[in-house]
């Protein structure tokens, strides 16, 4: 019976062991270290590192080096500062939170204009929509065709084109030439240009079942700098009718608070 106990005792400790996450200490100690280095703006050197993390100094000197090798830390004048790859990850989380928050923002719209809500920014020659409402009962245009590549036949698109330059439009256009994706598509780059005049005009684009039968889109400018942005709706074909309505809302949420997320985002 002893010797059973002993065993099931034992056979509890190794099943224990097992659930333990294995750490690796030496990410550990190089993670303390980066901790504790963004707690000195004016940087921290070796030795005082080494006395504040507890880790030896011969350990935080191979650390500091390996840090510093892969970018994560610079030295400047005998101390250590937090380097380009740690701002990097800094600014990744940030526009991951700020794409957080504008989905939000965007489904609050979505529901009270009871349609999908898009925004989306042209940048570095191509078509990105940053954040689409996910709502099931009003579930946003699916993707059959690359919205990059298809930037004619979709409202998103013929906004985005008829804001930038025309040096930038006809690169775009020579590498994703004019092509028809559903009978109600533009036909020629000759159409599409005369489109993107009434778009400038009207500061709204106005698609009628383009790019996706069954819906039907408007798209209006935004002004955030340089950067060439938009917002978006789309609504069922069957209701036609609400899309002027919709996208004069659109409009007003876009004056009042939509604009200033649009423009942290979009930077």
């Amino acid at each position: 019976m002893a010797s059973g106990s002993g065993g099931s005792a034992l056979a509890r400790v190794n099943s224990e062991s097992a659930s333990q996450p294995t750490l690796i200490g030496s990410a550990r100690r190089a993670l303390r270290l980066l901790e504790t280095v963004g707690t000195h703006p004016g940087g921290a050197p070796a030795k005082q590192l080494a006395r504040e993390t507890g880790i030896p100094l011969p350990t935080t000197y191979h650390l500091l080096r390996t840090l510093t090798y892969e970018g994560y830390l610079r030295r400047e004048a005998g101390v250590f500062v937090l380097g380009a790859a740690v701002e990097a990850i800094g600014r990744a989380g940030a526009r991951s939170r700020q794409r957080i928050r504008i989905s939000e923002t965007l489904a609050v719209a979505g529901r009270e204009l009871r349609a999908a809500v898009y925004f989306a920014v042209y940048r570095e020659g191509e078509v990105d929509v940053v954040a689409v409402t996910d709502d099931p009962e009003r579930p946003p245009v699916e993707e059959w065709v690359d919205f990059r590549t298809t930037a004619h036949a979709h409202a998103i698109g013929q906004c985005l084109l008829a804001q930038i330059d025309e040096a930038s439009r006809r690169e775009h256009l020579s590498r994703y030439p004019v092509q028809s994706i559903t009978p109600f598509s533009v036909r020629t780059e000759d159409d599409l240009l005369h489109r993107l005049d009434t778009v400038r005009r009207g500061q709204v684009a106005y698609e009628r079942q383009e790019y996706a039968l069954g819906t039907v889109c408007s798209a209006i400018p935004l002004q955030v700098g340089a950067a060439a942005a938009t917002l978006a709706v789309s609504l069922p074909a069957g209701e036609l009718h609400r899309l002027r309505s919709v996208t004069d809302r659109l409009r007003k949420m876009a004056e009042s608070t939509l604009t200033t997320l649009a423009f942290s985002i979009s930077i």
